[in-house]
């Protein structure tokens, strides 16, 4: 394992993100604080509790599983699709880095952007309502598994893409409606019964309903649930990633 490389990678991409702090940090955080403007304080303090929560306390995790799936995909396939649109894709296919190198490298940093914007959303949600951490280990661990997960989910995007335009597709196409109808901010719970069968086949609850049972222990469903979906989520990518790497797929294509 060639760390030197990874390292490499990894501080570039570091690097480029607090060169472009503005779009790659602010942003996100100004837009989840409209947000909580909106949906936590001015329509928040006229709706009724849902679940034993506040409305605007209860809608914390859903944002920022909001943000965190959106900027870890977009971190990560950026990162990779860039080089290759560039040209400089080839001074590291020159470079002795093997494959599984270059994934973590522009993984892990694609990880560690997502899982410091999530930790700004959740300092900046405090300005605006009140919430409290039940169980913070496992807060902590669905953060660093879904950061991984998309992270590792967007690099397999940035490999597929040949245009920017492909880049957006799956993430405004896919990811962001089944966000919004995941119990982003709402509970399934509120649905009629047939919806709430026809939501249980959406992904995104399960990390939603484990991310919130973290804060207020409580989810839409069990929480055993929510860590086995997302383990084979990241399961699942690694394995994608895995088969990519061994049908010896080449990044310059």
């Amino acid at each position: 394992m060639n760390l030197h490389a990874i390292r490499a990678i990894y501080r570039f991409e570091m690097a480029r993100t607090f060169r472009t702090a503005v779009q790659s940090i602010l942003s996100p955080v100004i837009s989840t604080s409209l947000y909580f403007v909106v949906f936590g304080s001015a329509i928040g303090s006229r709706m009724g509790e849902v679940g034993g929560v506040n409305y605007g306390s209860f809608i914390i995790p859903g944002l920022v599983m909001l943000s965190l799936l959106g900027e870890s995909i977009s971190n990560a396939s950026f990162g990779i699709y860039l080089p290759k649109w560039s040209g400089t894709i080839y001074e590291l296919l020159s470079a002795p880095v093997a494959f599984i190198e270059v994934v973590i490298g522009y993984v892990g940093a694609a990880a560690s952007k997502s899982i410091m914007l999530g930790a700004l959303i959740l300092i900046t949600a405090r300005v605006f309502v009140p919430y409290e951490i039940v169980h913070p280990v496992w807060m902590v661990a669905f953060l660093v598994l879904t950061s991984a997960t998309f992270s590792l989910f967007g690099f397999i995007i940035g490999l597929w893409a040949d245009s920017f335009q492909k880049l957006q597709t799956i993430p405004l196409m896919i990811i962001t409606p089944l966000t919004f109808l995941g119990g982003a901010f709402y509970s399934i719970n509120m649905l009629p019964p047939f919806w709430q069968k026809v939501t249980l086949f959406n992904p995104v609850v399960y990390l939603i309903s484990g991310f919130r049972w973290s804060f207020y222990g409580a989810g839409d469903v069990s929480v055993g649930l929510s860590i086995g979906m997302t383990v084979g989520f990241l399961a699942i990518s690694m394995a994608v990633v895995a088969w990519i790497f061994k049908t010896g797929y080449r990044l310059k294509n």
